[in-house]
């Protein structure tokens, strides 16, 4: 009788835990299974790397100050973080989401000045997925910046909004 108790319990329990992260990640105003789906597959990346839309990568970081930035980070890079740009050609619908594996402060920088977001959401309670910001661009070049990161490397969704 007490294996059956202690199976059952280690049962729920791991289905609570379940519940919990599809909880967290649900928390997100708009939905992340997209980056879900790609981020364990996103093949790796180097800093200045050109992104591909409707796909993630896995992208290398820098040390912060070895970062060469276009336009100075809005929010300051803390010292011993990492940092990286990345090259993004914005689709004709201009409209871009912006998916992060993790913390970090993403400028976008269009026309050499950085554009700011149309809509923001963060959670920390979905395993894998930290942050994703929504963008309205121009059709064409962009550059996306990331820094005060905590760890060497980053998983990166560019994808249309859902």
């Amino acid at each position: 009788m007490k294996k059956v108790a202690i199976s059952l319990f280690a049962i729920l329990a791991g289905t609570s835990v379940a519940m919990a992260d599809d909880a967290g990640c649900a928390a997100f105003k708009w939905p992340v299974t997209r980056e879900q789906a790609l981020f364990p597959a996103a093949p790796a990346a180097r800093p200045g790397a050109t992104l591909e839309t409707e796909a993630a990568a896995d992208l290398s970081l820098e040390p912060i100050d070895t970062v060469a930035f276009e336009v100075a980070p809005e929010r300051p890079p803390a010292s011993g973080t990492f940092g990286a740009t990345a090259s993004l050609v914005v689709p004709p619908e201009g409209t871009i989401q912006i998916t992060l594996s993790d913390e970090a402060w993403i400028d976008v920088i269009q026309d050499g000045r950085a554009m700011k977001s149309v809509g923001f959401s963060g959670v920390k309670t979905c395993p894998g997925i930290r942050k994703s910001l929504r963008f309205k661009l121009s059709a064409g070049p962009a550059t996306i910046q990331l820094s005060g990161a905590k760890q060497a490397n980053l998983k990166v969704a560019v994808l249309a909004p859902e």
